[in-house]
């Protein structure tokens, strides 16, 4: 009599990328073998992950699927995320109707309107950022020069904030953004942020002007909509969710590109590929893999396998955006992909509120510095490069380029 298989051990999760610009391998045999898999987070805690495009968008859009971060189950990667977020209570971390108040009240900032009347600012922000850059001294760290220079004064223009020290920002989203972090060290990094902030906000209910800031305060905080803790929190994470994933992937995709001259002469010689090949890049880098994440508040089932009420799961953008059933050989950078919906800005009711902004800086940032600085090169071996694979966002910690 043939003795019963044990079960497959829980694997250890996040899983490193072998390939900056591509999803772990391990994510293909999960999506094949283990859709909906079971794993350990560095925190101790078990949880699933679910790979598979329709799952994904699935997962994401189902109501009995909470991301309320003071469950007992969210499946927090860092060791002091969920004690800082229960704390602070970040508005991406809240179900309806607390979450659909605080989008109500931003929505109507990101626009596709308001965005495209964005443009001459933006390109005007990243005209001055090149310019400095290319003033410098060479090598330049393309991350702090131009890419997180770039993402942080277009989050600071929108909300009125002076853009003094670009780094102070970067700096924020380091701490409170590492999965090594403690609760403590979050929360002292928070602090020098919403100090500074406080300040901010005590200026405007003296002397209001035209920005985001200012209508937050009047709209908001003097009518009662929003108390002095929600509007730090509601701020606060709007510039660290701003600024972060559009920093990893401009300086990600200019990497891949400087990777592929190929796909950067398709680009020189057609400027108007640039919108189509940013989606691209979108889907293949997915920079933003395992910020899904989610507690079953009932029993669901994906792809045959039943969650658990008040199990952790997390829903894995790269994983959906490289699903070879939903992009036809999705490791092939295609500047011309046609239907391509991929769930880089996420899905359902937490779908990224500025993607419109982002799709916005991406398309100009690239297409300024392949325009204007044809002699771009790295300026150390491409081994040499770090990644941020310990972050909730993945990109490159550094990367000097001369020209």
């Amino acid at each position: 009599m043939n003795a019963p298989v044990p079960p497959t051990p829980p694997r250890d999760f996040p899983i490193r990328r072998g390939c900056p610009f591509a999803a772990p391998e391990e994510y293909a045999t999960l999506r094949t073998e283990e859709p909906v898999a079971r794993v350990t987070l560095p925190t101790g805690r078990p949880a699933w992950v679910v790979t598979r495009y329709d799952d994904v968008r699935a997962l994401l859009s189902d109501p009995r699927v909470s991301a309320d971060i003071r469950r007992p189950g969210f499946p927090a990667l860092g060791v002091g995320e969920q004690e800082a977020g229960a704390r602070l209570r970040p508005f991406i971390r809240t179900d309806p109707p607390e979450h659909t108040r605080y989008r109500r009240m931003l929505l109507p900032e990101f626009t596709v309107r308001k965005v495209r009347a964005m443009r001459p600012a933006v390109q005007a922000i990243v005209d001055g950022v090149l310019d400095d850059m290319l003033a410098a001294p060479q090598p330049a760290d393309f991350v702090a020069s131009y890419a997180n220079a770039v993402s942080t004064s277009v989050i600071c223009e929108l909300l009125g904030i002076p853009r003094e020290n670009l780094e102070f920002f970067r700096d924020v989203t380091r701490v409170s953004g590492s999965r090594t972090s403690t609760a403590e060290q979050v929360a002292e990094a928070l602090s020098g942020l919403f100090t500074m902030l406080s300040d901010l906000i005590a200026e405007r209910r003296e002397r209001p002007g035209e920005d985001l800031l200012s209508r937050l305060v009047t709209d908001r905080l003097l009518t009662g909509d929003l108390t002095m803790r929600e509007l730090l929190s509601v701020v606060g994470i709007t510039i660290n969710a701003g600024r972060e994933t559009t920093t990893s992937m401009i300086a990600l995709s200019a990497l891949l590109l400087l990777r592929r001259p190929d796909l950067l002469e398709e680009l020189r010689a057609e400027p108007d590929l640039v919108p189509s090949a940013v989606e691209e890049l979108l889907r293949v880098l997915s920079v933003a893999d395992s910020i899904p994440l989610r507690v079953a508040a009932e029993e669901i089932r994906l792809s045959g396998e039943t969650i658990p009420a008040d199990d952790g799961v997390i829903g894995l953008i790269a994983g959906a955006n490289h699903d070879p059933g939903r992009f036809p050989d999705p490791q092939t950078v295609d500047l011309r992909r046609d239907d391509n919906h991929h769930l880089a800005f996420g899905h359902g009711v937490h779908q990224c509120i500025g993607q419109q902004l982002a799709r916005l800086e991406l398309e100009i940032a690239l297409r300024t510095l392949i325009q204007r600085v044809p002699t771009l090169r790295l300026a150390v071996p491409y081994e040499e490069i770090v990644f941020k694979h310990d972050s909730a966002t993945f990109g490159v910690e550094r990367m000097p380029v001369a020209w």
